[in-house]
């Protein structure tokens, strides 16, 4: 996989980001679960954490709504040029990076992968092909069995540190519904670990709990998460987020990382992270 990764990114639209590790927390989608947009939505919460996220995606290819279908929903631009994404991945320290936009010369593939409308190797290989020079990753896949080779494939890329997750159900996130399995890659090492929403304080529930809707359903249930409304979605981001942090190196383990990405939603500034994106949005635009 590393390979493909590596051509393809050595094709893309660069973007220039002056901001220390920088990370991206996508996932391969593919799980046909029917949830929420939860690494998009715990992506603002990342950033409102002092983590810079170049938030790479597409529109819905098997589910209901992707990441762009939400940022647009949201009210950001999905279609800036490469210089103005740079400025406010800069200014804000987030930026979403439309796949479509950022691999031009893939758009043929992504054609034949729409018309498909089910997992291909590029649910795989997107996450792998973020434009900007990732030192951290939080990727969510849906092969459970893939774990270890997509965490040494990160380490090929460059990565220093990373989680690769799957959750209960196949869910392409960590998961309330049951173990999660994740591989770590720290100090050019990969372990493999589990955990269980008990852990963590938070009660185990189907994925029924968190199914999503249509982009603007979805959309609704982001900005309820992001304004600290307690709900089994915002159980799910907070453990994400967690993750996120400490697949980052923000803080040293899952517990403290999802302490912080409750003080986060909290103080209200994962709302504010929204409100400064679409802001600055406004005047580079």
């Amino acid at each position: 996989m590393a390979g493909i990764a590596d051509t393809i990114q050595k094709k893309a639209v660069m973007i220039d980001c002056q901001k220390e590790n920088v990370m991206d927390n996508c996932g391969t989608g593919g799980d046909r679960s029917g949830s929420f947009n939860i690494s998009t939505t715990a992506a603002f919460v990342l950033a409102a954490g002092g983590v810079t996220v170049a938030k790479h995606g597409n529109r819905s290819i098997s589910s209901k709504s992707g990441s762009a279908d939400i940022f647009e929903c949201l009210g950001v631009d999905i279609n800036l040029s490469p210089e103005k994404t740079s400025l406010i991945l800069n200014e804000v320290g987030l930026a979403f990076l439309f796949a479509p936009h950022m691999h031009p010369k893939m758009k043929y593939v992504m054609k034949v992968r729409k018309e498909l409308g089910t997992p291909t190797i590029l649910n795989l290989i997107g996450p792998l092909t973020n434009p900007v020079a990732l030192t951290s990753q939080l990727m969510g896949t849906y092969r459970r069995d893939l774990l270890e080779e997509t965490a040494k494939t990160l380490s090929e890329l460059g990565r220093s540190r990373a989680v690769v997750v799957n959750g209960a159900g196949g869910l392409d996130e960590a998961s309330l519904a049951g173990t999660t399995h994740f591989a770590l890659l720290e100090d050019n090492q990969i372990t493999m670990h589990t955990i269980e929403p008990e852990e963590f304080g938070f009660a185990r529930l189907p994925l029924e709990a968190i199914r999503g809707g249509n982009a603007k359903q979805n959309t609704e249930t982001l900005l309820s998460v992001l304004k600290n409304q307690a709900s089994p979605y915002l159980d799910t981001v907070l453990l994400n987020a967690g993750l996120g942090f400490f697949s980052n190196g923000k803080v040293g383990t899952i517990q403290e990382g999802i302490v912080l990405a409750k003080e986060c939603v909290a103080s209200g500034a994962a709302f504010y992270k929204l409100e400064q994106l679409i802001q600055v949005q406004k005047e580079v635009a």
